[in-house]
């Protein structure tokens, strides 16, 4: 499955809400263009209910540490014209998920989710 949160967005912006309950491995790609001295900080909002939200710590796409555990983080800033990705924690079920974005001064923005649905 792949969904596209937001498409080159250039503002603040909280896509709508979509179903993730039958998925798993899910993966963002986030997306920064058109930057010349802005940065805009992404979040991933997850729910079980549709109505109440929460921030979702990611599991970001960084090198481990030496004591080998993930870098977990409620938000990523990009302030170049770059693609990352980050990562659901797979104990995290949420049945909907949305993302935002906080755009500065600069620049479009999008997000897209990848998961594979249960088998």
């Amino acid at each position: 499955m792949q969904k596209v949160a937001l498409n080159a967005v250039a503002a603040t912006t909280t896509s709508d809400g979509f179903s993730v309950e039958n998925l798993k491995e899910l993966a963002i790609q986030l997306i920064a263009a058109d930057i010349d001295s802005g940065n805009g900080a992404f979040e991933v909002h997850g729910s079980l209910d549709g109505t109440n939200w929460v921030t979702l710590a990611v599991i970001d796409n960084l090198a481990t540490t030496n004591s080998e555990t993930l870098t977990r983080v409620t938000s990523k800033t990009l302030s170049s014209n770059t693609s990352v990705m980050v990562f659901l924690d797979p104990f995290v079920k949420p049945k909907l998920l949305r993302v935002k974005v906080t755009r500065t001064t600069d620049g479009t923005y999008s997000a897209i989710v990848f998961g594979t649905k249960h088998t």
